[in-house]
């Protein structure tokens, strides 16, 4: 099983400077500038580049020799292509949950999830994987708690990612957390 980075953290302070360079295969390897000793970090596949504006003041402090080494990144961030690459998977809001999930003729599973949430970006790709699996067998949706605070109070959600079953308007089975993928389909099988 393949593991997907989601963040790369960079230390800011001036004995750090991070540099970061674009191989002629179009994969990205990360290095650390510390005073006069480089290490390259491996090929990471599955990440890009983001240009944004950084303020002076979230700058990192650099020499003036470092700072011509850094000169090609300001401004840049390494971010994730995983949510772009998962299979979509619609969202439910307070608006529309009784429709999608409490009347469903199907069982239903939803994702309460967060955009802040790291273990949550972790089982979208799975969620998005189920989705496709039991497409005219089960719906798939998510729930951002954050957008929706009474749907998730009312189901007592108190950590996330928190996967709930649903059938005929009942919830029926929950499962907390980044589990594997067996997990959820265990759980799914015994309602179908």
């Amino acid at each position: 099983m393949a593991a997907v980075l989601e963040s790369v953290t960079v230390p800011r302070s001036s004995r750090f400077t991070a540099s970061l360079y674009s191989s002629t295969k179009a994969s990205s390897v990360l290095a650390f500038c510390s005073g006069q000793r480089f290490v390259s970090l491996p090929e990471f596949r599955g990440l890009k580049f983001h240009s944004s504006p950084l303020s002076r003041t979230s700058r990192p402090s650099a020499s003036v020799s470092s700072r011509n080494a850094a000169n090609s990144t300001r401004g840049r961030r390494i971010v994730s292509e995983s949510q772009e690459t998962a299979l979509d998977v619609p969202a439910v809001t307070e608006e529309t949950w009784k429709s999608l999930v409490l009347d469903s003729d199907l069982p239903v599973l939803v994702e309460f999830w967060a955009s802040w949430c790291g273990p949550c970006r972790m089982i979208h790709p799975i969620i998005g994987e189920l989705s496709k699996e039991y497409a005219g067998k089960m719906k798939c949706y998510k729930l951002n708690t954050d957008d929706c605070p009474p749907v998730a109070t009312q189901y007592g959600i108190r950590s996330i990612p928190t996967i709930m079953i649903f059938k005929d308007g009942e919830k029926k089975d929950t499962v907390i957390g980044a589990v594997p993928k067996s997990t959820l389909t265990a759980s799914i099988e015994k309602f179908l």
